[in-house]
């Protein structure tokens, strides 16, 4: 598929729209979920847009274009995408470098392609150096050496903030194309996954715990020593993040980014070690059994705290 051509052919085939057509790609998932939740409460008026994945592949990319084309988009939030925790990302490693990366360039080429000129981009702090100054600032980015556990989805996920990038640069003053990215922390919240193969921190600890009561187990074994620390943010303030990103002023975010770092922090400031989020758990879900930790298992990245100073 070609890129569009003419400043002219782009022009042809925009139309105003009453009401924004809002695509919220990975809309089953916890961020999408709460993106969608926002946005019928703060724009009524938007058409939301959602698709399941027997619907359409993401994957596709002939699928992806006919979609757009036919959808006629004003805003496309990239939600979607294969997302879980320390294990999960240890044993699927190609499988989360190439669906993240193909579900990112084809909701980007299609989005150019069919003249949506908005467009935010969802990664995590994954995308940041193992060893880096903290809290980490947006240009820490590329900085170091990643996280060998998680290196491939963020390697996907830096290829998505510069594809947004990058077509800035190409487009943006011929086809006023302006694409955004945000990255979060770790998040916890309703509709999270609890599988405990591929699951995040807080979840898993969740569900640990609960069966660990309900079976009356006298101890449980996390991964790590308990040290590393994460920084924790509700699902809900993300994707009002989220929203509040995608709908500000061109001028006042351009005023806070650089055209080669144009990515944004958001998290709540704050950390904690897994040793004591997994005693604040345990505590509320009522376990009174032990825990032990596998020091032989990895801890992942030792801290991960972010500076959001710029958006906040």
């Amino acid at each position: 598929m070609k890129l569009i051509r003419s400043v002219r052919q782009f022009q042809t085939f925009t139309i105003m729209k009453k009401n924004r057509k809002v695509f919220v790609a990975g809309h089953n998932g916890m961020v999408g979920r709460a993106i969608i939740n926002i946005l019928k409460r703060k724009y009524k008026k938007d058409i939301i847009i959602t698709k399941k994945k027997s619907e359409l592949n993401l994957l596709n990319q002939k699928k992806v274009y006919e979609f757009f084309e036919k959808e006629n988009l004003s805003q496309v939030y990239i939600a979607a995408g294969k997302v879980g925790g320390i294990n999960a990302n240890k044993n699927y490693p190609a499988d989360f470098i190439f669906e993240n990366l193909m579900i990112t360039c084809n909701l980007i080429q299609a989005s150019f392609q069919t003249r949506v000129k908005k467009i935010l981009f969802i990664g995590s702090n994954a995308i940041y150096p193992k060893k880096t100054d903290q809290p980490i600032k947006e240009s820490d980015l590329l900085s170091g050496y990643l996280e060998p556990t998680n290196e491939p989805y963020a390697i996907s996920k830096i290829a998505g903030i510069k594809l947004c990038e990058s077509y800035n640069r190409q487009f943006s003053s011929k086809f006023k194309v302006d694409y955004r990215s945000i990255m979060s922390c770790n998040l916890f919240g309703p509709n999270d996954n609890y599988n405990l193969q591929n699951s995040h921190v807080v979840p898993a600890l969740i569900r640990r715990f609960y069966e660990a009561k309900k079976n009356k187990k006298k101890y449980i074994k996390l991964w790590g020593t308990g040290k590393a620390k994460r920084e924790l943010l509700y699902v809900d303030d993300m994707a009002e993040a989220c929203v509040f990103l995608m709908n500000l002023s061109k001028n006042k975010y351009l005023k806070h980014i650089l055209p080669m770092q144009s990515h944004l922090n958001v998290g709540s400031g704050y950390d904690i070690s897994i040793e004591d989020l997994a005693t604040k758990i345990s505590k509320v879900i009522g376990y009174e059994g032990g825990i032990k930790f596998d020091k032989n298992k990895p801890d992942g990245a030792p801290r991960k705290l972010m500076n959001s100073s710029k958006i906040n």
